[in-house]
């Protein structure tokens, strides 16, 4: 038996409860994040909008464009490729916000590109998704054979994080001393609730972590390299000073993988690679951003 095919027999317990948890946890997150922001944070990066600019294009362009040639030139096993797809498609994850500030970046500048980049997943997520899945040749292969509907894809998004964004955003202008107290619960509730259920799965999972993970955990640790990286270039590209390059820094590389899960067991009935990937990813990242945060912390100091 192959390695693909090892890979894809895998199978993710993870039931439909648990799912409905997962989804309500990812809600409560992106609610919580819009409780924080208000209209002055959006019309600062209006006047000011180069880092908003470098840092959707980094997520949304840059990234899967690299992670497609990533996965042409290792040409891995087509769900472990789909699996790295479909992350970079996603945006940048809620614990992105968190690390910048520990890295001592521009956390405005962190949390508005979570909320706009959540935004803008709705439409480009799917689209990226589908676009890069059906250029690489294992990947156009395999979709063939599953029914991935891109409104379909869009509406689940938006379900998920536009429609908790968008009421958390109309409470903070219409209820701003409530929702400055709902935000201290919520933020750190829902986000100690969800790792507390990724954690969980882990557990429920751990024998198929153990027997994958030696395949798969390279892939994950190039991939999730290579984000910070294009983070990393994209700020020195835009002339952004040191501040604003941690944050690209962080929010390239620090993926909503939870996101990514959801769709994978959404559209994909959790294929075991694509899940693993996105799984790994989900643990990896937050250890690579915290360690990353605390070097930029006692090293990038100086301005630019």
């Amino acid at each position: 038996m192959n390695q693909s095919s090892v890979l894809d027999q895998a199978q993710i317990h993870f039931d439909e409860g648990s799912l409905w948890v997962m989804n309500i946890a990812l809600g409560l997150v992106m609610f919580g994040i819009a409780l924080n922001l208000t209209a002055r944070d959006f019309k600062q990066l209006w006047l000011a909008p180069k880092p908003i600019i470098a840092g959707l294009i980094s997520q949304f362009i840059a990234l899967p464009l690299v992670t497609f040639f990533l996965v042409t030139w290792f040409n891995p096993p087509a769900g472990v490729g789909l699996g790295m797809i479909m992350v970079a498609a996603c945006p940048g994850g809620n614990v992105s916000n968190f690390i910048t500030q520990l890295a001592k970046g521009n956390t405005a500048l962190s949390i508005s590109l979570t909320a706009l980049a959540t935004a803008v997943a709705v439409l480009m997520t799917p689209l990226n998704f589908t676009l890069y899945a059906s250029l690489w040749t294992p990947g156009s292969s395999f979709m063939q054979n599953v029914s991935v509907d891109v409104w379909s894809m869009a509406v689940l998004v938006g379900l998920l994080l536009g429609f908790p964004l968008g009421m958390g955003l109309w409470m903070r202008h219409s209820q701003p001393t409530r929702a400055k107290k709902l935000a201290i619960w919520i933020n750190r509730g829902a986000l100690l609730f969800f790792l507390g259920l990724i954690i969980a799965a882990l557990l429920q999972n751990k024998a198929q972590i153990e027997a994958y993970s030696g395949l798969l955990f390279g892939y994950v640790f190039i991939h999730q390299g290579l984000a910070m990286a294009t983070g990393y270039g994209m700020s020195r590209l835009f002339g952004l000073g040191v501040s604003n390059q941690k944050t690209l820094i962080i929010e390239t590389g620090i993926q909503n993988s939870g996101l990514g899960l959801m769709l994978i067991f959404t559209f994909f009935n959790g294929l075991g690679s694509m899940a693993l990937i996105a799984a790994f990813w989900g643990i990896w990242h937050l250890i690579s951003g915290l360690l990353m945060g605390l070097i930029m912390r006692n090293t990038m100091n100086h301005k630019v």
